[in-house]
């Protein structure tokens, strides 16, 4: 009997993931809504094939998937009809992984599904917060307003992700470069001026002592050396992707000076905008915390959303219990506490979201004049070091010659 994989929400208002056994879909679903559970997606076996041939070969592009949204929300907008617009974009779209999601999706809601539980079904593809997203719409009818939120709330995540990798692309150029000529000045250049000082049995500088020293030291054991750091590299990358690694890691980088304001400042735009925008769409407090806290990408700070949830649900005003969590910066908490007593939560969250992603400007800025600096030293430093130990000799040579 195959098995699925099933996000419900619990009689007693919990979320939770479990793996049923079921002849198949229709009759999963009527079982557990005769237990009582509310479903939000039901992952089929049928997509783990869909899911490795993706990775294998295709893969959905974000700027693939936001223009499809964008797109969908417009023809919506315009009046037309979903499957007709299901139609129209499934025709653009080029063949592969994610047109036969769109066509599955299409063939479920011919046969009178929801476009929300079609999404449902390929949670690999359509984030939770985008089906919950549309799931709201639905129960509204105001589907394409919805969507359009949505679409918004991805430009401005998609602009943060940007300005962060436009920060850290040159430092990261700087240092493989500052790399690469370490290695070439150690394993040629050096000892190449190596061979011409110990022919002339000259005293040498200390600085070109220690150097060569250090050069010899790394072209004679160059053959263990580098498969050992290729694997420790490679062993690091891999303890990183387990889960203590991941939180071990988010919690230093939360302690570093200007990094952990920025993970902060992020992490509480990104999570007070998905939260607005399902509010906004008509989703219960509750599940909209809990559905937004997905898009915090730091596993420490993600650790304390359950907590939140809990206390909310033990009579907690939503300001108190993220204030215990101990990560929002206390302007953004203060700012969600008066929009909580005013009745206009949904409002001021989007303005904590605004007010931080300007915030996060100048801190990536900041970001930047403190990275560029630290590497431009450290490659001036390593250059001047194998300056002064290479021509120092030659130069005392020349000045002993000529004193002669």
């Amino acid at each position: 009997m195959p098995e699925f994989t099933c996000r419900l929400g619990t009689p007693s208002g919990d979320i939770v993931t479990r793996i049923v056994e079921a002849n198949g879909v229709e009759e999963l679903r009527q079982r557990l809504q005769s237990e009582g559970f509310r479903i939000f997606a039901i992952e089929r076996p049928m997509r783990r094939a869909l899911q490795s041939s993706a990775l294998g070969g295709v893969k959905i592009k974000p700027q693939e998937f936001l223009l499809y949204n964008q797109q969908l929300a417009t023809l919506l907008r315009a009046g037309l009809p979903l499957l007709q617009v299901l139609s129209i974009l499934i025709r653009r779209q080029p063949p592969g992984a994610f047109r036969t999601v769109l066509e599955d999706v299409e063939r479920r809601i011919t046969r009178g599904g929801l476009l929300s539980e079609a999404y449902g079904e390929h949670p690999d593809v359509f984030p939770r917060l985008l089906t919950a997203s549309v799931l709201a719409g639905e129960r509204s009818g105001e589907l394409d307003a919805v969507l359009e939120r949505y679409v918004n709330h991805a430009k401005a995540t998609a602009a943060i992700r940007r300005k962060l990798v436009k920060t850290l692309t040159y430092p990261a150029i700087l240092t493989v470069a500052s790399i690469a000529l370490v290695a070439l000045l150690t394993t040629y250049v050096i000892p190449k001026f190596a061979t011409l000082y110990e022919s002339s049995n000259s005293e040498l500088p200390l600085v070109t002592v220690y150097v060569v020293a250090v050069s010899k030291a790394i072209e004679s054991n160059v053959y263990w050396l580098g498969p050992t750091l290729l694997a420790a590299i490679i062993a690091f990358f891999a303890w990183r992707r387990t889960t203590q690694g991941r939180a071990i890691l988010d919690g230093l980088f939360l302690k570093v000076p200007v990094v952990g304001d920025i993970i902060r400042q992020s992490t509480t735009a990104r999570f007070c905008r998905s939260a607005a925008t399902l509010l906004n769409g008509g989703l219960p407090l509750l599940e909209s915390l809990d559905i937004a806290s997905e898009v915090i990408g730091n596993r420490r700070i993600a650790k304390t959303m359950p907590d939140v949830t809990r206390g909310i649900q033990e009579g907690q005003t939503l300001v108190d219990a993220l204030e215990r969590a101990k990560w929002m910066p206390a302007l953004a908490t203060d700012m969600i506490g008066v929009g909580e007593k005013s009745g206009s939560l949904v409002t001021m969250l989007d303005e904590v979201a605004q007010f931080y992603e300007a915030e996060l400007d100048v801190k990536i800025a900041s970001l930047t004049a403190l990275i560029e600096p630290i590497v431009l030293g450290f490659m001036g430093t390593i250059v001047l070091i194998v300056v002064l130990a290479l021509y120092l000799p030659i130069l005392s040579f020349a000045t002993g010659g000529a004193a002669r």
